[in-house]
């Protein structure tokens, strides 16, 4: 059954099969917004078969209040605040907003709610590449990449049995934060590492856990208990900072934090003193506050700090599959269907 709603989805991720059997009635242009014009410009002459699309040239807020009026859907490509101001500037028209993200924390949803807006997003396509970076961090900081490297650099290569020692993944326990679909193809991917034992925390247990042995556990005992930590919840008011100087204090001196869900949910400079005094072994971060990221922040002088620029969707294949989900979440709204991702708050 898996196996045949992920080939479905595959089947779902066309733009030019969403825009051609989309049925408008006669005569009948929905007027778009796109906020970025960074994108292929082939998926724009794709919907403007069907659609009036208006694009703006960069990312800038000013532009796109400037751009909104009229809109009757809009596909949000940035990360700016997506509140009651833009919906006041579009006009009662609007009628369906997506997002090409899966994480929400910048969207005020309650006021969409309000109004009748249908509310998309780009949740599951997001699972593969994501999970993959994470993956990557967790070698990459376990290992010491990056302070391996710096090592060469400044020509401190040291020919020894004990130099560089890293952390074994082979046997380790992996703590999950968050056993949403980021956090179940990360456990999938951990399959072939030989991990010891498995455990997440989050708001209760999920029927999906027994398919990777996966125990559940509490925060504290996950922050004991594993040599290696993913967070990949939500940023809400109840996660924010949830990685705290209490919580790396819990954490083994030898474990390895790796964060690809929002930079807020980690107390920042309570990690710089963590891996500065070595409460923790090393971190991988694809996020992290603010983004961008200062290349002054004490963040990028730490050698056991493996720093990415927020590249989880950042593959050919991400782009297109997220672009062609928001786009049909908006046309199917505009020619009178469902999302095909809604967001649920």
């Amino acid at each position: 059954m898996r196996f045949t709603l992920l080939r479905m989805a595959k089947q779902m991720l066309s733009l030019e099969s969403a825009v051609r059997e989309t049925r408008f009635p006669a005569n009948y242009r929905p007027r778009l917004l796109v906020t970025c014009s960074d994108i292929p410009t082939s998926y724009i002459d794709t919907l403007r078969s069907k659609c009036d699309v208006t694009v703006c040239e960069g990312v800038n807020r000013d532009e796109i209040l400037q751009g909104v009026p009229g809109a009757e859907g809009i596909l949000w490509l940035t990360a700016d605040r997506l509140d009651e101001e833009v919906l006041d500037r579009a006009g009662p028209q609007l009628r369906v907003v997506s997002t090409m993200t899966s994480g929400m924390d910048y969207v005020d949803a309650k006021v969409f709610g309000e109004r009748g807006i249908a509310l998309g997003h780009t949740p599951q396509v997001v699972n593969n590449p994501v999970a993959d970076i994470a993956v990557g961090l967790m070698l990459a900081a376990a290992r010491r990449f990056h302070e391996g490297r710096v090592a060469i650099l400044e020509d401190r290569w040291e020919q020894r049995p004990q130099w560089m020692l890293g952390q074994d993944v082979v046997g380790a326990t992996v703590g999950i934060v968050g056993f949403g679909g980021i956090g179940q193809t990360i456990a999938k991917r951990l399959r072939g590492f030989d991990v010891g034992r498995l455990i997440y925390t989050g708001h209760g247990e999920k029927v999906e856990a027994k398919e990777f042995g996966a125990s559940f556990v509490g925060f504290d005992e996950l922050l004991r208990d594993s040599d290696f930590v993913f967070v990949v919840c939500p940023l809400t008011s109840e996660t924010k900072n949830l990685f705290n100087a209490e919580a790396f204090k819990k954490m083994k001196p030898t474990s390895v934090l790796v964060n690809v869900a929002r930079g807020g949910i980690v107390d920042q400079p309570a990690l710089v003193e963590a891996l500065k005094k070595g409460i923790i072994f090393a971190a991988g971060l694809d996020v992290m506050t603010p983004e961008p990221l200062p290349p002054s922040d004490p963040l990028m002088t730490l050698p056991n700090c493996i720093v990415v620029p927020h590249l989880g969707t950042a593959t050919r294949q991400s782009l297109e599959d997220m672009f062609c989900i928001t786009a049909r979440n908006v046309l199917s709204v505009l020619a009178g269907g469902c999302l095909v991702a809604p967001f649920k708050k």
